[in-house]
């Protein structure tokens, strides 16, 4: 029988045993599962700011962990050998949401405010994300996601109330190049829109030439967001060539800051990465 997952924007219909377009998701029969649960593929100490978080505690270090799969695909992800991956076709570990929330408080000496949800898009598995972040905020630590922002409600009502910061990645402003990443730019909006009136949010524009590299493009993303605060941070990165996107070079440097200038006619705090 049928079953249809409905986290996310692609409302995946599936059979018995069959996985969905994220490849963290499973009809078990029964049920839709997140077949990714606790399984750890990448895990590292970082510095906030590399998240990228400018704004959000800065000068301290966070525990980050990933799982595998996502629900965009993005042709330049840095992370594809995790986040294109599905059950069994990357290294993991299993950690319970209560170890990895031992893991962040034993690492407090060494400056750890607590877990980033990132490397994949860990959205797709958002009960892990739930749970861990159950533990991490009664340990008095933070919960900080990075996320593509494509999921549905029901999700934001579980994962809201639990979560200090966001990096969400705003990867354009038109529907068709959202298309183009399997994406649907009305969800991330809605998703931003709910995220701004409930924990502290950062965005990443990733600006690849040919795609989203347009003044106009940028002046009215930084407008939108603006409209609902012109306090929220926005970070214009350089793209590099990257998986499946290496029939062009790098942005050149001078796009990336006449770009970011644009973006401050609209938004205080803009910042520049990648160059």
């Amino acid at each position: 029988m049928k079953i249809r997952c409905d986290v996310c924007m692609h409302h995946c219909e599936l059979d018995r045993e069959q996985t969905g377009f994220c490849r963290a998701r499973k009809n078990t029969g029964e049920r839709i599962i997140p077949v990714n649960y606790g399984k750890i593929t990448s895990l590292a100490l970082d510095p906030i700011e590399k998240k990228p978080l400018a704004m959000f505690c800065p000068g301290t270090m966070i525990l980050s962990a990933g799982s595998f799969g996502c629900n965009l695909r993005c042709p330049f992800c840095q992370n594809h050998e995790i986040s294109m991956a599905g059950e069994g076709e990357s290294e993991a570990a299993y950690i319970e949401p209560g170890e990895l929330a031992a893991r962040a408080q034993a690492l407090r000496p060494r400056g750890n405010i607590g877990v980033a949800y990132t490397y994949n898009e860990p959205l797709v598995g958002w009960e892990y994300v739930r749970d861990t972040a159950r533990f991490i905020r009664a340990a008095g630590m933070k919960n900080v996601i990075i996320t593509n922002a494509s999921v549905t409600d029901p999700v934001l009502d579980e994962i809201l109330p639990l979560t200090d910061a966001m990096n969400i990645d705003l990867k354009g402003f038109t529907d068709q190049f959202y298309a183009k990443l399997g994406g649907d730019l009305g969800t991330v909006r809605h998703f931003i829109q709910r995220a701004a009136e409930a924990c502290h949010v950062e965005l990443t524009t990733l600006i690849v030439p040919g795609e989203n590299d347009s003044e106009q493009e940028i002046k009215e993303l930084a407008s939108w967001v603006g409209g609902i605060s012109s306090d929220i941070p926005l970070h214009i990165t350089r793209f590099f060539p990257r998986w499946k996107m290496t029939d062009r070079g790098a942005t050149d440097i001078r796009t990336v800051y006449s770009l970011a200038e644009t973006a401050r006619k609209s938004l205080k705090h803009v910042f520049i990465g990648n160059c």
